[in-house]
């Protein structure tokens, strides 16, 4: 699904109030915790589909990492992230590409294409269910945990009776759909994170507490 200027204007009409802007430090803040909690390092990290970027920041600020990528197709939200943290883009390194998630998972980039975490936030609801077949199993190829989040068909309904908003881009999926597409290759271990089971099974998990494993 092709997003344009229009969804922008639409979507992120008062983006100051939506989540993973006005509290993408507290995203940042719970994951860097859980990862610290169990003792497992962060040293690379791809956002795909950064959009605005406040999210893509903080989780560069919190975890540090040594190699960072992001992603975003739309030309309004990329150009507005690089001209607003230039800084950062320079400070960290971070390699920015103006790309889908389909394209990015098709692009061969060799181990530069590989990550310890992915944030894929506000992403999946916007791609076709063919699509999604081919770009799962490829991110738990290349990323060894995940931070996701994608509503289901229940919330988008409840952002039209409690917020009045109504996403007109975002495809209709119940949460059984997702869970039997993601199963097949991340293990989930949190909330919003997944773990993927081609790097990690029960026995060579890094997380401690087994009986949220499912």
């Amino acid at each position: 699904m092709k997003i344009d200027q229009a969804y922008w204007e639409k979507n992120y009409s008062e983006p100051m109030e939506m989540d993973g802007i006005v509290n993408a430090k507290t995203h940042a803040t719970y994951l860097k915790s859980l990862f610290d909690l169990e003792y497992i390092g962060i040293s690379s990290l791809v956002d795909l589909g950064f959009g605005l970027g406040f999210m893509f920041k903080e989780m560069v600020m919190a975890f540090e990492p040594t190699k960072v990528s992001g992603i975003e197709p739309t030309e309004l939200a990329f150009n507005e992230f690089q001209k607003r943290e230039g800084a950062l883009i320079h400070d960290y390194k971070i390699k920015l590409y103006q790309e889908d998630l389909l394209t990015w998972c098709k692009t061969d980039r060799k181990v530069k294409s590989r990550f310890d975490l992915g944030i894929c936030s506000s992403v999946m609801q916007y791609i076709d269910d063919e699509d999604l077949k081919v770009i799962v199993p490829i991110l738990a190829d290349r990323l060894k945990y995940i931070y996701l989040s994608v509503p289901t068909d229940k919330e988008l309904k409840r952002q039209v009776s409690e917020l009045e908003f109504r996403d007109e881009y975002a495809l209709r999926r119940s949460k059984a759909f997702y869970y039997k597409l993601l199963s097949q290759h991340f293990t989930f271990i949190g909330s919003r994170v997944l773990e993927s089971k081609k790097y990690f099974n029960e026995d060579t998990t890094s997380f401690t507490d087994l009986l949220f494993r499912f």
